[in-house]
Order: structure tokens, then C-alpha cells, then sequence
């Protein structure tokens, strides 16, 4: 047990980003489904700038920051390149370690316009996840195979049966109306990977951001191991 704090205590002196954890990860909220996280009537409209080449999506779906510029934030470069989100928009690790300020300027520009829904505060969260949050998923992914480069399963294993089962089932597919979580993980692990490391909007999901990347790695690993079929 002294083992284990010690092993979350360097994983938080060692894997903080800059600015508040929970603000950086409330922005990770934000730009997975920004109108659940404030409790607001979501879009019934198609977004004004998302593209008529796409005619796969539509309504409150195209008004999420990830559906142009995808769960692992390379938007035409990554994967939506194709699919049925493919929308030939560019994605935000451009942004990554940048200036802040010229994020909540695109963000309140003519085309985003989200200083419509969003208050100053969660504009300042949303961009602080953008320049501070942001991971490049390619360190972690095989692209090719979509599995973990790296992770304990069996340290995950742990994580998950005390913090993610309780909700998720130890075979994760508990939660009726979603899919289990082994094949999502597998489909889509970009997607996991940023829920396990910022929440689920609405829910209470916790963020393991704060715990670091060993951490996160580890659950990754062992939920690629969950039924994925």
C-alpha cells in the first residue's frame, strides 16, 4: 500500500501540466460535449461551419469540438481522415503549449461564436485544456493496430475494479445503453483515452489527470483486454 502512494505521489509531482488539473480537465469536458458539462438545451441545428461534404452528421453532434477535430485532436491528419466524420478541418495541436489568448480569440471568432453559449469562465477552461491539456496520442496508440505501446494490465487492473467498475461493470458492459467498454477501447481508443484522463460530460466519471500518464496507461491496458466483441 505505501508502495502504491508513493508510486501516485511521483506521478503527480512528474505529470502536472501547467495551470489547474481539474480547470485543464473540465476543458477536456468541454470539448467532448460542451452543452452537457454546462446543463444547457444542446444545438437542434447543424453548426454554420461544419462542412455540406459531410452529410453523415448533424445537429448538436456537429457543434462538439471533437467532431471536427477528433478524440485524438488531429482532426484531417488523424483519425477522421476518414469516416463518417471526415470533414477535412484541421486539428488543435498546433495550439499545444501556445499562447492562450489567440485560442479564446478562434473560439470567439465569427465562425466558433461560442462566447454564445459559454461564459468567460468556461471559455478560459476550454482554451487551458487546448494550449495545457492536450497529449500526443501517437506516443501511446499504435496507429496500426490501435492498441497501448505501453501499460500494466495487471497494475490497471486494479485501478479499474476499484474506481471504474463500480459503474462500468467489471466486465465493462454494465452501462445498458453504451457500448462495452472492451470494444470501444479497441474501435476507438483515442476516445477512452480521453475520457479516462478528463471524465465523462454529465456523469460522474472521474478525471484521472492528476494520477499521470503511468496511471492512465495502465487502465488503457487492461480495459484492451475487457470482451471487445
Amino acid at each position: 500500500m505505501r508502495a502504491l502512494f508513493f508510486l501516485v505521489f511521483l506521478n503527480l509531482v512528474g505529470n502536472c501540466f501547467a495551470g489547474n488539473t481539474s480547470d485543464i480537465s473540465r476543458g477536456g469536458l468541454l470539448y467532448d460535449r460542451w452543452y452537457e458539462v454546462v446543463d444547457v438545451k444542446k444545438p437542434d441545428f447543424t453548426h454554420p461551419g461544419w462542412p455540406a461534404s459531410n452529410t453523415n452528421k448533424h445537429g448538436s453532434t456537429t457543434h462538439r469540438c471533437k467532431s471536427c477535430h477528433g478524440w485524438d485532436y488531429k482532426g484531417r491528419d488523424g483519425a477522421y481522415r476518414s469516416g463518417s466524420y471526415k470533414t477535412g478541418i484541421p486539428g488543435i495541436q498546433a495550439f499545444s503549449g501556445g499562447d492562450k489568448r489567440k485560442v479564446l480569440d478562434i473560439l470567439t471568432n465569427e465562425l466558433h461564436g461560442m462566447d454564445r453559449y459559454l461564459p468567460a469562465k468556461d471559455l478560459d477552461d476550454l482554451a487551458l485544456f487546448i494550449v495545457d491539456g492536450q497529449f500526443d496520442f501517437s506516443k501511446f496508440i499504435d496507429v496500426e493496430t490501435n492498441l497501448v505501446i505501453s501499460g500494466d494490465s495487471r497494475a490497471g487492473s486494479e485501478y479499474y475494479d476499484t474506481v471504474c467498475a463500480k459503474c462500468h461493470g467489471v466486465d465493462g458492459d454494465l452501462i445498458k445503453d453504451m457500448t462495452p467498454v472492451g470494444i470501444i477501447a479497441h474501435k476507438n481508443p483515442w476516445e477512452v483515452m480521453h475520457k479516462i484522463i478528463n471524465g465523462q460530460p454529465g456523469e460522474k466519471m472521474p478525471s484521472m489527470r492528476a494520477f499521470g500518464m503511468t496511471v492512465v496507461m495502465d487502465i488503457m491496458a487492461y480495459v484492451q483486454t475487457l470482451k471487445n466483441n
